[in-house]
């Protein structure tokens, strides 16, 4: 089977695929795809600050170690950005962190749960205390103000 790809950019903001290929009897068959990215992406907290399916909240986290104080520095596209007095090594900042997000919250430690990202800045917590997502945003927001 003999298969060709042609692709077509016709401008900047849009783009067309167009698939070929030949099957065994000699038709050939096309396909075409169109894809506009002349919209611009909204600023979305929902991947920032979501639920998942077991109806947890999880909230992505942009972590800063080794700061003079903790505190929330605001909220991007990419997560939360949380500052942490506590050095990078040896897990000192992770704890820092669920301790830190859980008395802003105004919730347990064990009620904030270190998902993912370990050993990265870009960390997933998953809050299973009884709080809406609606009260996390907020929380989240008051403290940005202090």
């Amino acid at each position: 089977m003999l298969k060709r790809i042609i692709i077509d950019v016709r401008s900047h903001l849009s783009t067309e695929l167009s698939f070929y290929s030949m099957s065994s009897k000699g038709k050939s068959k096309s396909k075409s795809i169109k894809k506009d990215e002349s919209a611009p992406k909204p600023k979305e907290e929902n991947n920032v600050i979501s639920l998942d399916k077991s109806n947890n909240i999880i909230v992505q986290i942009l972590a800063k170690p080794g700061a003079k104080q903790n505190g929330i520095t605001g909220i991007t596209d990419e997560g939360v950005g949380v500052q942490i007095n506590a050095p990078p090594s040896e897990g000192e900042a992770n704890t820092e962190l669920v301790k830190y997000f859980a008395s802003v919250l105004g919730l347990r430690k064990s009620d904030v749960i270190f998902d993912k990202g370990f050993k990265s800045r870009n960390k997933t917590l998953r809050i299973t205390g009884s709080i809406t997502i609606e009260q996390v945003k907020n929380k989240i927001e008051k403290e940005i103000g202090s």
